[in-house]
């Protein structure tokens, strides 16, 4: 299985994080899509540890379960792997090659750029356009991952009985679905540089797009499963009780002041240090928006407090509002999972690539 191959059979986006499974069914009607079945199941603690599967066979039954919630009849599927768990490297070779010449190329020059041994890699190549200093030579993303990341979630796919026919980076999907929120952010200056940044469970990821492209990201442990901890710690829960306590209320009058206000500072600042290493290490150093997105981004007044807190213009992200929905879809559903539905959105468009 290689990283960005691309068939026509239409695509589940199948999204594996640390505390979820999450699956999206789009359709698409002249230039307009359509949400056909989307489902979220959670997933028991240490079934994804580090964004590695520790345990295929609860992820290929979790998948089962989203299968069956959504009513999708699709057999096809797009997954990615972390970008923690992946290599890039641009390289720049010869505009003229054919794509098979760069393929030979890459697998003469490959362990040049890949610090394992290449029978351990899945490895694949996309030609990203002309080099900006020399229009006779292409930039080309050459993206490895270790082939157990890869065959892992393969397999879970496979046990649920669906092919997976794209293995994609979650970046890239992060960056695909990006196009769909392009339109509701202030301004329209297609140069402006971007942040989208995605606090899940366990870790905070910051994708900053410049141009439409991304320039740069970075993970930080940090996460929701954080909040839910403290909440367990402090009224005297299991975990799963926290959890449902979490999403559906009814935790004492103290909560919001003394667990979810500082919990809400403590991701502003996260955010803020990830943008500090930003800025040390680019010359794009304005961020015009930053977006909000994961599981993270439904907690209330979040966006206010960081569009406050950095100075910036915040937003979540909600990649589905100028969708048609199915009549299986629940709007509301929708609307309250969707900051945590880029990656799965971002794979199912590779359906229409």
């Amino acid at each position: 299985m290689v990283l960005f191959k691309r068939k026509k059979a239409p695509l589940l986006g199948i999204d594996i994080s640390t505390a979820a499974v999450k699956l999206l069914e789009l359709s698409r009607s002249a230039s307009r899509y359509r949400v056909e079945g989307y489902a979220v199941t959670p997933l028991p603690q240490d079934a994804v540890v580090d964004k590695n599967i520790a345990n295929v066979e609860v992820i290929g039954n979790t998948i089962k379960s989203v299968i069956k919630q959504s009513g999708t009849r699709l057999k096809h599927a797009a997954v990615a792997v972390a970008g923690s768990s992946v290599i890039t490297k641009t390289i720049s070779m010869p505009a003229n090659l054919t794509e098979e010449e760069i393929e030979a190329q890459i697998e003469l020059e490959a362990d040049q750029y890949i610090p394992y041994s290449l029978d351990e890699v899945s490895r694949d190549f996309e030609v990203q356009g002309p080099n900006e200093k020399n229009p006779d030579m292409v930039d080309i993303l050459l993206v490895a991952s270790r082939r157990e990341n890869v065959e892992d979630r393969v397999a879970a796919l496979e046990l649920a009985g669906l092919n997976a026919e794209i293995v994609d980076v979650e970046a890239y999907a992060v960056e695909n679905a990006f196009n769909l929120i392009v339109d509701q952010l202030p301004g329209g200056d297609k140069d402006r540089t971007v942040v989208i940044a995605d606090t899940g469970a366990t870790l905070t990821s910051l994708n900053v797009i410049h141009n439409n492209r991304i320039i740069y990201t970075r993970e930080q442990n940090f996460g929701g499963k954080q909040l839910t901890e403290e909440i367990q710690r402090r009224y005297g829960l299991s975990y799963e009780e926290a959890g449902l306590a979490k999403k559906l209320g009814g935790l004492p009058d103290n909560y919001t002041a003394e667990v979810l206000e500082p919990f809400k500072q403590a991701m502003a600042q996260q955010i803020a240090r990830s943008l500090q290493f930003f800025r040390s290490s680019s010359t794009h150093r304005n961020v015009e928006v930053i977006v909000l997105a994961g599981g993270c981004a439904s907690i209330p007044g979040i966006e206010t407090l960081i569009g406050e807190n950095l100075g910036t213009p915040t937003l979540i992200a909600n990649p589905f509002i100028n969708m048609a929905l199915s009549a299986r879809v629940s709007q509301q559903g929708l609307n309250r999972d969707a900051p945590a539905m880029m990656i799965a959105c971002g794979l199912a468009l590779r359906s229409f690539d």
